[in-house]
């Protein structure tokens, strides 16, 4: 292995920690074709790749690749026991699987969140991975590996965001991590603990029929004692008046 060959790889991927978040270990994507290409030169990739990128690396695939390299036959097997060793990764084609190029694609989506790295020896994959800033893509030439350079759509993308015309994912992730912290967003787990206020029903006791009061018809002490004063009241006055009237 050559030392410019790990410069330059060394250079390009300072470039996407720098600019994109890349951190180890590296998750790379492989698809039918890489894994028929290190076949056929030879490659161990377990064993290469992290010596090629000077760190630790985890070699990916998805269901769609390997339904694909099924459906293909005797011809790839051997691709396909070297994809049946990687680690899937799980995809959004769980009924209806695609190919492998378009499930590859799918992956890198809206910014590329999981930082994965596009390993394939297709052409039209890989033209179409470049048109998606912040994907690093390694092929297969002369039965060597080769991670390469950044995309001009990946450049243009960091002098616009350099420029402050566009804001990267991985400052928006960065950006809303921090305001976590500081208790300016709450975390989405939190709003799902809260705990929903439970309609309550109308209370039982207030459903039950008021009793009526019993109303006594037999008079009180106070209204007989009322009475018999209003009587003897009337009796001393007519005797007063008769008394009155003698006198006269």
């Amino acid at each position: 292995m050559k030392i410019t060959r790990q410069k330059h790889a060394k250079k390009h991927l300072g470039f996407f920690r720098n600019n994109f978040g890349v951190r180890e270990p590296y998750q790379i994507l492989l698809d039918g074709t890489f894994c028929q290409a290190a076949l056929r030169g030879r490659i161990q990739l377990r064993e290469q790749l992290p010596r090629y990128l000077m760190a630790e690396t985890q070699l990916c695939t998805t269901r769609c690749v390997l339904k694909e390299l099924e459906t293909l036959g005797q011809e790839l097997y051997g691709a396909k026991l070297i994809a049946q060793k990687c680690q899937v990764r799980n995809c959004s084609h769980f009924k209806n699987a695609v190919s492998g190029s378009e499930c590859l694609l799918s992956m890198v989506e809206e910014g590329n969140p999981h930082h994965y790295f596009v390993a394939s020896q297709d052409q039209n994959l890989s033209m179409k991975v470049k048109k998606r800033p912040g994907v690093p893509l390694m092929f297969i030439i002369q039965n060597t590996i080769v991670l390469d350079k950044p995309s001009p759509k990946t450049i243009a993308f960091v002098k616009a965001v350099e420029s402050g015309q566009l804001v990267s994912v991985h400052e928006k992730q960065s950006i809303t991590q921090l305001k976590e912290e500081q208790g300016l967003v709450k975390n989405p787990e939190q709003r799902r603990r809260k705990k929903r206020k439970k309609i309550s029903g109308p209370n039982p006791l207030s459903c039950l029929k008021k009793k009526k009061k019993p109303q006594d018809t037999k008079p009180s002490c106070s209204e007989k004692k009322r009475k018999r004063k209003r009587i003897r009241n009337r009796s001393t006055s007519k005797v007063l008046s008769g008394t009155e009237n003698a006198e006269g």
